[in-house]
């Protein structure tokens, strides 16, 4: 039997680690200049890998690692090392591999690559969103309790959704100094993120260092 009070509070403790408020700077520096269908087209690229990703941490997470010789804290140093980078370049009012060319903004298909890395991933379905949910999966054993798992990430999906597809309006609400103001208040906030990635993966490699 389904425990929707279970439910609930995964859906709350995915929201804040997903952070997709925090991701909006992101999102907006990412596809400026871009037209309105452009960046609605991307919410949903967005949005739907997200969904993708976590739903198949779900059932596969822990098997995915396991078969590449992968443990969760490798893959949250890893993941924390390429977030702290995104970080760095925000803060200093650059952003990095997520800002696009003349020449690729003219590409759909680099947009749609931009709206998977990292736009999706590692930013949004990061570690420590995809390491939730293989905790969660081994709390929910057996296929149906998995399936209930989708029920979470269908909730984060849409509200990533939303959010994004809002981003045309946020951008005029606050204009071009106030998305510098805030994509360099989220680097800094994004980089303590990183840090706790790293520092959590390197306890779980080294346990010694929590001694």
């Amino acid at each position: 039997m389904i425990d929707f009070n279970h439910l609930i509070k995964i859906t709350i403790s995915l929201f804040a680690i997903v952070n997709p408020i925090g991701s909006l700077p992101i999102f907006i520096s990412a596809t400026d200049g871009w037209q309105k269908a452009d960046r609605a087209r991307t919410a949903r690229t967005v949005a739907l890998t997200v969904f993708i990703v976590l739903s198949i941490s779900a059932f596969f997470g822990d098997r995915l690692l396991d078969f590449f010789g992968i443990s969760i804290p490798s893959f949250q140093v890893g993941g924390g090392i390429l977030i702290l980078l995104i970080s760095i370049s925000m803060m200093h009012g650059k952003q990095g591999g997520t800002r696009q060319t003349a020449e690729e903004a003219q590409n759909l298909a680099d947009r749609e690559v931009i709206a998977i890395v990292p736009l999706s991933i590692p930013l949004l379905a990061g570690p420590g969103a995809i390491s939730n949910m293989i905790l969660s999966a081994q709390q929910y054993p057996g296929f149906l309790g998995h399936v209930s798992l989708v029920i979470p990430v269908a909730v984060i999906a849409g509200c990533i959704w939303l959010l994004l597809k809002l981003a045309d309006t946020i951008t005029q609400q606050l204009g071009t100094i106030g998305i510098n103001i805030v994509t360099r208040l989220m680097g800094l906030i994004l980089a303590a993120m990183a840090v706790e990635f790293i520092a959590h993966g390197l306890t779980g490699l080294f346990p010694q260092l929590a001694g």
